[in-house]
């Protein structure tokens, strides 16, 4: 038993590839973590953004009543299949389509949805036995042996466990996902906490080599233009399937992110979707000087705007602009959301902001054309990147230049800088680094069609009436965001001396060796090990969002115990570092194929709330709020784009850790709270780094063994 740790704890959550089943890494959603904790009934924002299993791996988490918050593995984009592979899946029903694919496919989509598996309610005594063996290294012997009993009191024969486990199969027999709903609910929507990096993830993109506002309009014309034409693929479900292990995933996240919006309620959220009906969307917003407009992206025949005119456009709307004294309605946004419901109630009241408002909500996606940042040292650059994805830099900078309830928005500054934000409810990370890797792709591509000059109308500019009340509430937006922006300490650090390839040629998962390493890093560091929170991807299953991999094991504890024992041999450590990354990869295919403990647990939990009777011992247990403090909230999400994911830590005391395997070289993103004295990001990665060359050291210095 591990001596006990003071109850410092991360959810890390990952995401699947497309491919391999292999781990994804994300943080724990936002929500999660205060429902699964004892007496609680909230996480973090969500579903986790990594996907164990799939090629990608994902990322997240996030802070407060140890909230867990996810990230996702992601895929490298739409999943490349040899010509063998293609041919064997021609003859499934929900094959691989090309995406070059003209016509519509009405039907395809549903087709492909229906033929895939429910998610399975585990075992009862499989996840019992499997919880009481996940606590083992996080807490004391003492505090084992208590909860022990009461788990075997919780699964006596006809005792609480069995009649919750019961409502828990009726419950799957009756809905497409017993767990969607909840969990959409829990980990986001009744997640009380700012969207702002408590839930919202960042990605980071390769800066851009213009240097001014043609430059800058120029590639937001080129982007716009390519994510138009990824959602031609998903208007006509010619969206190539993505595959894990051979086995078609669930597609339904991707028909989530487009014409999307979260709403702000008094007590839970909700999201809007206009991607579907009659009346589809057919504008995008851009926001330039904290002011928004309606640019409507569709010729009269239904044809995308090309870049060509897209740039007109966007020069039209720079240049009615300029003012930089205008109120940042989009502040109001980054409150915390009773706040900001109580002010979005009021901001609804007047025609103009409401109509406003909606036109916001409706629009396909936000692309906001930001002000250069503050210059800084090149070693600092990214880290600063990633601060004004997560966050916008503060109520002086372009915090304001946003709409954080929206589900994407594209990020692209004067100064080359660019990147995204995406708001986690609707949709796990993949899906966005896959929607990412294409808009890269097209970005890249020649302009092989110069179109006609048709004079097209000025874009709408959506005014705001600010009354007295609605000012006061954007001073006290601005004032908690700039708190909250001070607090965090975000690291970018690009791991140069090797990346995913090396693993690999050991035999060893790159997600399972990462995760060991961080686990060897913060036991360096606390001299103790915590709970890790990794999502798994259970797209799988129809509905399927995430699970936890709990990267924190036995096996993890005895290596990074051994490392720096003088009394163990080279070769003893590196059996060791083999069993343990193998624990990982076990975990993980456990996790993607439904049967991992966390949300089994959390189901229990909550049908022990729907079935009004009094909340079971085992959840109001120390241990159960000690498993679900995740002090190490982390989230693999792999891309083909040389980019990084970040996101907030989930617990106070914790780290968001997000990263993106290349083949030689690793981004990781690491954040934590400077509130904290005992976190630091910078430190974090320092003692990362030496544990991924440590690990590399022992396995180059001993000979291969069979475990």
């Amino acid at each position: 038993m591990a001596a006990r740790a003071s109850p410092r704890s991360k959810m890390a959550a990952g995401r699947p590839r497309p491919l391999a089943a292999e781990r994804g890494g994300g943080a724990a959603a936002p929500g999660v973590a205060g429902v699964l904790a004892a007496g609680g009934s909230r996480g973090r924002g969500g579903p986790a953004r990594s996907h164990a299993g799939l090629r990608g791996e994902g990322c997240g988490g996030r802070r407060n009543g140890g909230r867990p918050r996810e990230r996702f593995t992601i895929f490298s984009g739409l999943p490349a299949m040899d010509r063998k592979r293609e041919q064997r899946e021609k003859a499934r029903p929900y094959g691989l389509l090309k995406p070059t694919a003209l016509g519509k496919i009405p039907g395809r989509f549903l087709l492909h949805q229906e033929a895939l598996p429910s998610l399975p309610v585990p075992p009862l005594q499989q996840t019992l036995d499997r919880y009481l063996q996940a606590l083992q290294p996080i807490i004391s012997e003492e505090e084992w042996n208590h909860t022990h009993e009461l788990v075997n009191e919780f699964r006596k024969p006809g005792g609480v466990g069995e009649r919750l486990q019961k409502g828990l199969e009726r419950r799957a027999k009756k809905t497409e996902n017993w767990l969607s709903d909840w969990w959409l609910k829990t980990a986001y929507l009744e997640y009380r906490l700012p969207v702002v990096v408590h839930s919202s993830p960042g990605v980071v993109l390769p800066k851009q080599d213009f240097l001014d506002r043609q430059g800058q309009l120029r590639f937001a014309a080129k982007l716009i233009e390519g994510v138009l034409d990824f959602k031609t693929m998903i208007d006509n479900e010619t969206l190539p399937v993505e595959y894990m292990g051979g086995k078609p995933l669930c597609m339904n996240q991707y028909y989530q992110i487009l014409s999307s919006c979260r709403i702000p309620g008094p007590k839970r959220d909700s999201i809007v979707n206009y991607a579907k009906g009659k009346k589809q969307s057919r504008h995008i917003t851009v926001v330039h000087n904290f002011q928004f407009f309606e640019l409507d992206v569709y010729n009269s025949d239904g044809s995308p705007l090309t870049t060509d005119q897209l740039f007109i456009q966007l020069e039209k709307i720079w240049n009615t602009s300029l003012q930089t004294n205008k109120e940042p309605i989009g502040i109001l946004t980054t409150n915390h959301r009773n706040s900001w419901a109580k002010a979005y109630n009021n901001l609804l009241k007047d025609k103009t902001n409401k109509e406003s408002v909606r036109a916001i909500e409706k629009s396909i996606f936000t692309v906001c054309l930001d002000a250069p940042m503050p210059r800084v040292s090149e070693d600092i650059y990214k880290s600063r990147v990633a601060g004004q994805m997560l966050h916008g830099g503060g109520s002086r900078w372009n915090s304001g230049n946003r709409w954080f309830d929206k589900t994407l928005q594209f990020i692209i500054a004067e100064d080359g800088s660019c990147g995204l934000v995406y708001e986690h409810a609707p949709s796990e990370g993949p899906p966005i680094v896959a929607l990412l890797d294409h808009i890269v792709e097209y970005t890249k591509k020649p302009e092989l069609v110069r179109s006609p000059m048709i004079p097209l109308p000025m874009p709408k500019k959506l005014r705001f009436n600010i009354t007295p009340e609605i000012k006061t509430d954007i001073e006290k937006a601005k004032q908690n965001l700039n708190i909250m922006v001070q607090d965090l300490d975000v690291n970018v650090m690009v791991f140069h001396q090797f990346g995913k390839n090396f693993p690999k040629s050991e035999k060893i998962s790159p997600d399972a060796f990462i995760q060991l390493a961080l686990q060897l890093a913060y036991y360096r560091m606390y001299g103790h090990v915590c709970a890790t929170y990794e999502s798994a991807s259970l797209r799988m299953f129809r509905l399927g969002r995430t699970d936890t991999i709990r990267s924190t094991s036995v096996d993890s504890l005895k290596f990074v115990q051994a490392v720096d024992n003088s009394d163990k041999s080279d070769q003893e450590k590196t059996d060791l570092l083999r069993r343990a990354t193998q624990a990982h990869r076990e975990y993980t295919d456990m996790a993607i194929n439904g049967n991992a403990i966390d949300r089994h647990l959390l189901g229990l939990k909550l049908q022990a709330i729907e079935d009004l009777v009094s909340m079971p011992e085992l959840f109001m247990d120390t241990a159960y709020a000690v498993a679900m403090h995740f002090n190490l909230s982390t989230s693999q999400v792999p891309a083909k784009t040389d980019c990084v994911m970040c996101f907030g830590p989930v617990v106070p005391d914790g780290y968001g850790i997000c990263y993106n395997p290349m083949a030689e070289h690793i981004n990781f993103a690491i954040s934590a709270f400077n509130s904290c004295a005992e976190t630091n990001a910078a430190r974090m990665a320092h003692y990362l780094e030496k544990a991924l060359l440590d690990m590399r050291m022992l396995l180059q210095s001993t000979p291969k063994s069979k475990l």
